[in-house]
C-alpha cells in the first residue's frame, strides 16, 4: 500500500519511518510512504503556501494553489483513485475497525493542515474523508497521520514479532473489543506487591478465565459504552454479568 503526504514539516516523520518495530513495514516495503512538501509547489520567491484570512481574524490560512499543485502531482504518480484524508476536529474518530480497513487498503493521500486551517474551497472540491482524534486542536495534522500509520503498520504481517500480538490488543474483535487485561513480568514480587497467584497456576485455562474477567471488569469501569456494544451484541454471557453485578 501506498501513503502520501501533503505536509510543511516532513522531518517530523523521519523517527516514524526509521526507528521502533513498526519500521520493519516501511523496510519491507510493505507500505510505501512518499512526503510532499507544499512548498515546493508554491509560487514566487518566497514560495507563500498561507495568507490572510477573508474577514479578519487571528491567524494564517492555507492557500488551495499550492496544496492543489502538490495534490495533481501526486495523482500522476498514482495509478489509482487513492481518497484524500485530512485530519480534523470535524473528522470521523478513528477507531480499530476504521484501522483494520485502512490496513487492507491500497493506502491513501493524507492531509496535514496548519496555522488555523485549509482555504475551504480545496476541502470541497478535494477531500473525500475527513478524521478526527479526538476532542482536541493538534498544531497540525501530522501527529495525526503519524498515529494512523502507526496503527496501519502494526497491522501488516510480519511486523510484530509475535503474529497474534495484536489480536490481544484493546478494542480487537477476537477479544469482542473489550479493553485489554494487566500484565505482568518478573520479578514476581516487586515493592510489596505480588504478582496474581493464578498467573503464576500454569493452569491456562484458569488464567484465560481470569484474563476474561479483568478484560471486562477493566471495560466496566472505564469504557461503559464499549461493554454496552458487547452486550447488544449477545458476547456478554449470562455468567459474566453475574460476576459482574457482583464487582458493583
Amino acid at each position: 500500500m501506498r501513503f502520501d503526504i501533503i505536509t510543511l514539516f516532513p522531518e517530523l516523520f523521519a523517527p516514524l519511518l526509521t526507528a521502533g518495530i513498526t519500521r520493519r513495514a516501511y523496510e519491507s516495503g510493505l507500505m510505501d510512504v512518499h512526503l510532499h512538501n507544499p512548498r515546493d509547489f508554491a509560487s514566487g520567491n518566497y514560495r507563500r503556501v498561507d495568507d490572510r484570512p477573508f474577514g479578519g481574524g487571528p491567524g494564517m490560512v492555507m492557500m488551495a494553489e499550492p496544496l492543489e499543485a502538490a495534490l495533481l502531482a501526486i495523482r500522476a504518480q498514482r495509478s489509482d483513485a487513492a481518497p484524500v484524508v485530512l485530519f480534523s476536529p470535524i473528522g470521523q474518530p478513528l477507531h480499530h475497525a476504521a484501522v483494520e480497513q485502512w490496513s487492507r487498503s491500497d493506502g491513501a493521500i493524507l492531509l496535514c493542515g496548519r496555522y488555523e486551517g485549509i482555504d475551504q474551497r480545496f476541502i470541497d472540491r478535494y477531500v473525500d474523508l475527513q478524521i478526527s482524534l479526538g476532542d482536541f486542536v493538534l498544531s497540525g495534522g501530522e501527529i495525526a497521520a503519524m498515529a494512523l500509520l502507526d496503527a496501519v503498520a502494526r497491522l501488516q504481517p510480519g511486523v510484530l514479532s509475535d503474529a497474534d500480538s495484536h489480536h490481544q490488543d484493546s478494542f480487537n474483535p477476537a477479544l469482542d473489543g473489550l479493553l485489554d487485561c494487566p500484565h505482568y513480568t518478573r520479578p514476581e514480587e516487586w515493592s510489596g506487591m505480588p504478582v496474581p497467584p493464578v498467573l503464576m497456576s500454569g493452569h491456562h485455562a484458569r488464567i484465560e478465565e481470569w484474563r476474561r474477567a479483568q478484560r471486562l471488569q477493566l471495560t466496566a469501569a472505564h469504557r461503559p459504552d464499549i461493554l454496552e456494544a458487547a452486550r447488544s451484541q449477545g458476547l456478554i454471557t449470562a455468567k459474566e454479568e453475574r460476576m459482574l453485578q457482583a464487582k458493583d
